[in-house]
């Protein structure tokens, strides 16, 4: 055990190590002997931006890794939906001043990829300066967003007795805590705000935009209730939404006391050092895995063409240069020229959708435990066109580009790389609800097989991190019965490395409701790389209680009355490489 400047150790007669602060210490002293222990004020802060010890670098990234995940308990304690508090439709993390995720805890990818996007655009919107207890929520997909039920909260955190030198005023939070949570109904012209044939992004719910929920640590409940109320197609539910902003709240005043007791512990100058360091050292994992393709495969182009159901495609192109002179240079693009134009559907992924996709797939490749940060990025040159599927104009319906576009994404990234043949390639998007219930879930899959590895069957890949919601509580909260929830045998590809199955999800409905699924895969194929066989595609199927038999298409909405019952085959994996 290693007993810093500053600290007391003693055993008690337990034989318990006991550590304390020792108040007589002076923290400035203190930090100086932390950070190198030179004299001048200049050359602590050279050593604190420039050398960082390797210790205590990986102990501020489990550090900031800690406060998300801690955040992320506090959300779901406090939730009331089961969209959060039971299928853990959730992401929280921590930013720096300027925005930029710093770490996050193991949540939900699409939310951690795009959630700095959203607090840049507060940060360059907000006209008034910031105070402590304020919160904001946005749900933009046009500034940092996903789509409309995907509800961000962010809040400023600001010093907690600090010394002079270091107090911050209100006008310049020192950093950002930010939760994103997916609630049940934001409104929209289906319940669930997942329409399978929007076309048009106020079709999808209520748009909350930089709306101030709490101001000084007052929350503005009445304001948000009007909110929730305006528009064609307001919130089916709106004392839900408030229950989970409420613990959204919660979750970030959590991640405030907890970055302030950081502050006060380690002194604020080597908490903003070391958000850095641990960007930068993020950004060279990422540097090192691309090398190691670059030593694979050459510099490229790296290209993969990835259709979808509804008639378009993501069509990619990767180019490596690793030798590259400069250490700040950008060693990788990532070029979406090709891909599908905006469509009058709801495929459309919003920008900060496909830069999530990106960070994730180049984060994947780091096998060191870092967090995933902003960082992972900088090496990363990323060209998306204006206008096209990924990067559409307002106001463009946005709900599938989230959960389906999103995967077809990362499956073109992987395919182009050659790491792995693609996953289900979908979310199976299922809602259902009436005035009175609304329900969402993400239904998993198989997973694609790689060079050393087979896929996994029924799991949740790739831009999904959710789990499914208990039968118990399933059937304690709506009026279905689940009678079927399996492994769908056989329907992973078969090669060297087969891929993963399916699953098959069966509910049974008691009373009369509307049902919607917003997926993919039904008609085209996971698809294997090197020689190995594709996986099964998915399907989904209505079953009536006067015996009559439904296929309901990729996207689709169905009056479910009762006793009738809903059959959802997932799709398998790809495989990777020839059977002998």
């Amino acid at each position: 055990n290693v007993v810093e400047p500053g600290l007391i150790a003693s055993i008690n007669a337990a034989g318990a190590l006991i550590i304390r602060y020792e108040p007589a210490v002076n923290k400035e002293s203190s930090n100086n002997a932390l950070s190198g222990t030179l004299d001048t004020e200049a050359s602590k802060t050279e050593t604190l931006e420039k050398a960082p010890d390797p210790v205590r670098l990986e102990i501020f990234n489990n550090l900031f890794q800690a406060i998300a995940e801690q955040m992320g308990f506090t959300l779901q304690n406090t939730s009331s939906s089961v969209n959060i508090k039971e299928r853990l439709d959730f992401s929280c993390a921590i930013f720096d001043a300027q925005g930029e995720l710093v770490a996050n805890a193991p949540h939900i990818p699409v939310h951690l990829g795009s959630m700095g996007e959203s607090v840049k655009a507060l940060i360059h919107t907000q006209s008034t300066p910031f105070h402590l207890g304020d919160t904001f929520i946005s749900n933009n997909p046009y500034n940092g967003g996903t789509h409309l039920p995907d509800i961000t909260a962010i809040s400023p955190v600001f010093a907690d007795n600090q010394p002079a030198d270091n107090q911050s005023t209100d006008e310049s939070p020192l950093f950002f805590v930010a939760s994103r949570g997916h609630h049940a109904d934001i409104g929209g012209i289906t319940p669930g705000s997942m329409p399978p044939n929007s076309t048009h992004l106020t079709q999808e719910g209520v748009l909350l935009d930089n709306f101030q929920l709490s101001a000084s640590g007052t929350i503005r409940l009445q304001a948000l209730r009007i909110h929730l109320s305006e528009g064609p197609y307001p919130a089916r539910n709106p004392a839900q939404n408030i229950a989970d902003l409420q613990a959204q709240i919660a979750a970030n005043n959590k991640g405030i006391q907890e970055l302030q007791r950081m502050v006060t512990q380690f002194g604020l100058r080597t908490v903003q050092a070391y958000m850095g360091h641990v960007q930068n050292n993020a950004e060279q994992a990422v540097r090192q895995a691309i090398a190691h393709l670059y030593e694979q495969r050459g510099d490229g182009p790296l290209t993969c063409r990835v259709p979808m159901d509804c008639g378009v495609s993501v069509d990619v192109t990767i180019t490596l240069h690793p030798d590259r002179p400069t250490a700040l240079s950008q060693i990788a693009t990532i070029d979406f020229t090709g891909t599908s134009p905006q469509q009058n559907n709801n495929f459309n992924a919003p920008l900060a959708v496909c830069k999530a996709a990106v960070l994730y797939v180049f984060r994947t490749l780091v096998e060191r435990p870092i967090p995933l940060n902003a960082g992972c990025l900088k090496p990363l040159n990323i060209v998306i066109p204006e206008g096209c599927l990924l990067n559409p104009h307002y106001p463009a319906a946005v709900v599938a580009g989230n959960v389906e576009t999103s995967q077809a994404i990362t499956d073109a990234l992987y395919g182009a790389l050659e790491v792995m043949a693609a996953s289900q390639g979908t979310m199976n998007n299922f809602t259902f609800g009436n005035e009175k219930y609304q329900y969402y879930e993400t239904i998993c899959g198989g997973s694609g097989a790689g060079a050393t590895f087979a896929g996994t069957d029924a799991v949740q890949t790739h831009m999904t991190n959710s789990r499914l919601t208990d039968p118990e509580v399933l059937e304690l909260r709506f009026p279905v019965l689940l009678e079927a929830f399996a492994i769908r045998q056989n329907s992973g590809g078969q090669g060297k490395h087969c891929g993963g199955n399916g699953v098959t999800r069966q509910l049974r409905f008691r009373e009369p409701m509307t049902a919607n699924i917003l997926a993919g895969r039904r008609h085209v194929v996971p698809f294997g790389i090197q020689g190995g066989q594709a996986g099964e595609p998915g399907h989904t199927q209505v079953k009536r209680a006067n015996g009559l038999c439904e296929t309901l298409a990729a996207t689709d909405s169905v009056e479910m009355q009762a006793n009738d019952v809903i059959v959802i085959s997932t799709p398998g994996g790809g495989s990777y490489g020839k059977l002998d």
